[in-house]
């Protein structure tokens, strides 16, 4: 018993001074994670900065590059881009990727001129059927992905080769001229239209362009379709488990990026004012929309973006390449610096993500 009693009075000696103050934990309140935490909430944010900062660099190296006409110009080389970067974002939100967007495009174009001009169709209704098939193709991505459980990778990868070879076996390699079009099925050429307050020229293209970003941006923020989207990417399964259906609405992303892909078609006759096969769309246009999408702040691992950003980053692309063309310097450093920014996209959206793990 002695022998106990001196142990416990030297345990409880040795207690004496020691901290009563229970463990807890305390959030990291510093500036930098406080930074991070609004870039996770904000996803525009970066490319915005990104953005302002490029036109001021610009507008500093060139008195002709802050101009009414300068802006309207890069408005209008965006225009495609910024509509196929809609559908991109659609699908990349949902966790995907969509390689399959350019040759989209080029054939519903392909297709509303030869309905029209080989068919004998009125162009509203070639229009109309060729937004339904670009659609279709956007479905049947869709469904191969959803039902079949496919990468989306691999089966937008098959199907913009599919959808390419199609376009040139429909079209047989056949170029319909601007004159002919303009004469003959001005609806074609409708959104090569434009307005000029000012002398300023704007296209109709970018008065679409502009309101897709808004519409879209508004049905994925405040209605339960857009939230759904978001769901499915963030984690599928969670989703799946909480209601939502995910095979349907996977189906119906890909199904209205094919829709909003036939509509860029129909922007390019306008835009370039002839139908070709062969446009440079068929080939770059994934490439470009995936651009937009990556510097714009939007997630490949899905889940997080916004349109907003994507529009940014369609913007900082145009940005760039009318900059340094009035600088002056090689063409070629543009595709380094855009380069350069998605490296800088993709590194900022890990260091963000890091938030919610």
């Amino acid at each position: 018993m002695a022998g106990n009693t001196g142990t416990g009075t030297t345990f409880e000696e040795g207690l004496k001074g020691a901290s009563e103050a229970v463990a807890e934990f305390r959030d990291d309140t510093g500036a930098v994670k406080r930074l991070q935490h609004w870039l996770h909430q904000t996803p525009s944010a970066v490319p915005m900065i990104v953005l302002v900062a490029s036109v001021v660099l610009f507008a500093l190296l060139s008195q002709n590059f802050f101009r009414a006409t300068t802006m309207s110009t890069i408005l209008q080389q965006i225009a495609i881009v910024g509509i196929l970067g809609v559908a991109q974002t659609l699908v990349v939100l949902t966790a995907g990727i969509d390689l399959s967007v350019g040759a989209i495009a080029v054939f519903s174009s392909v297709l509303m001129g030869q309905l029209t001009f080989r068919y004998g169709l009125p162009a509203p209704a070639a229009i109309v059927l060729g937004l339904a098939l670009g659609t279709a193709m956007g479905w049947i991505n869709g469904m191969l992905i959803s039902r079949l459980k496919l990468p989306p990778f691999i089966v937008t990868l098959g199907t913009w080769q599919i959808y390419l070879a199609s376009n040139f076996i429909f079209s047989a390699n056949e170029t319909i001229r601007s004159q002919d079009i303009a004469a003959n099925a001005p609806a074609l050429q409708f959104w090569g239209n434009a307005i000029q307050p000012g002398g300023v020229k704007i296209l109709y293209a970018v008065f679409l362009m502009i309101a897709l970003v808004a519409i879209m941006a508004y049905v994925l923020r405040h209605t339960a379709w857009g939230r759904h989207v978001y769901a499915l990417g963030d984690d599928s399964e969670a989703a799946e488990l909480s209601g939502v259906q995910t095979k349907k609405i996977l189906v119906q992303v890909y199904a209205l990026a094919g829709f909003f892909c036939a509509v860029a078609g129909w922007v390019m006759i306008g835009r370039f004012g002839s139908v070709s096969p062969t446009a440079s769309t068929g080939q770059l246009g994934n490439i470009q929309s995936i651009t937009a999408v990556v510097i714009g702040g939007i997630s490949l691992f899905g889940g997080r973006g916004s349109i907003l950003g994507m529009f940014f980053g369609a913007l900082i692309v145009g940005v760039f390449e009318m900059g340094l063309r009035l600088v002056g310097t090689d063409p070629q450093w543009t595709f380094f610096l855009i380069g350069a920014l998605i490296i800088f996209a993709v590194a900022v959206d890990q260091w963000i993500r890091k938030v919610s793990s």
